[in-house]
């Protein structure tokens, strides 16, 4: 999923550098969507990692 989120986010530079604006927008939210839940799936990988030790 981190790879998707980095895809969409070279792919919303891309889109900048040639002045697609919409576009890289799209991509940039995308982005950040697919990071959070990243994010929250790797917290939460932890914590469920954390309470079978204990």
């Amino acid at each position: 999923m981190l790879y998707y989120a980095l895809v969409f986010f070279i792919i919303a530079i891309i889109a900048a550098v040639f002045g697609f604006g919409g576009i890289a927008a799209g991509a940039v939210s995308i982005a950040k969507i697919l990071f959070v839940i990243f994010l929250i799936l790797t917290v939460v990988s932890l914590i469920a990692n954390f309470s079978r030790r204990v």
